[in-house]
């Protein structure tokens, strides 16, 4: 049975869930713009941790299992899998990111930059949280996202239970980065797994199907 971690703040109580590490496979089935559709199988490692402060540090690493065609190139990238202790998987792609209830920071919250909070810390009790509590019932939440190719995400949604919807409130592009513009995301606990599902708005195209995935706690 999963215990929640000692010395949690009070806020991340609704996402408390989410803690641990995850790890499974998924499908993605996308289609492309020029007819043809990508259908590939992926495992996923996830973690959702905490350092005190009150959001959740997440990470996430994807990959392909080794094809035994691969080319020369995918043999490289299968390389690197295995330096990151993925042996016989090729890299596929990593996010990192925050998680956190969303309310406005306030002079008990550090920042902007390094600059250290000033005062006490609003919500250090199950009551205080409570007033963070949505018309619906739920938490609205923030999440920021960020991927290595060059773009970051800026999430809205709401935690209620065991559930978690989100959509994008912003997409961020480098000039290099492939075309990008939309997101939602859904999260779920389901008989002890975390089930999750991501439409993109991507590549000139509306938002469709995207990606999709199923995976246990392991840590």
């Amino acid at each position: 049975m999963f215990e929640l971690p000692t010395r949690l703040p009070s806020e991340l109580v609704p996402l408390s869930w989410l803690l641990g590490v995850w790890e499974g496979s998924g499908v993605i089935d996308y289609a492309m713009p020029d007819g043809h559709r990508v259908s590939r199988e992926f495992g996923q490692r996830l973690s959702f941790s905490h350092d005190g402060l009150p959001h959740l540090n997440y990470s996430s690493y994807t990959w392909l299992e080794a094809d035994a065609t691969a080319s020369v190139d995918d043999d490289a990238e299968a390389a690197v899998g295995a330096a990151s202790g993925f042996v016989g998987k090729t890299p596929l792609m990593t996010e990192t990111g925050y998680w956190r209830l969303s309310r406005p920071q306030g002079a008990g919250d550090p920042g902007p930059g390094l600059l250290p909070a000033e005062g006490e810390h609003p919500y250090t009790t199950a009551s205080a949280v409570e007033t963070l509590r949505n018309a619906a019932g739920g938490f609205d939440i923030d999440v920021t996202l960020v991927h290595p190719g060059g773009a970051a995400e800026i999430y809205l949604g709401q935690v209620k239970g065991p559930r978690i919807d989100l959509a994008t409130d912003a997409v961020m592009r480098t000039q290099g980065a492939k075309a990008y513009s939309a997101a939602t995301r859904l999260y779920g606990l389901v008989d002890g797994h975390l089930l999750w599902a991501w439409d993109i708005a991507a590549l000139g195209q509306s938002l469709r199907t995207h990606a999709s995935g199923r995976l246990k706690r392991v840590e």
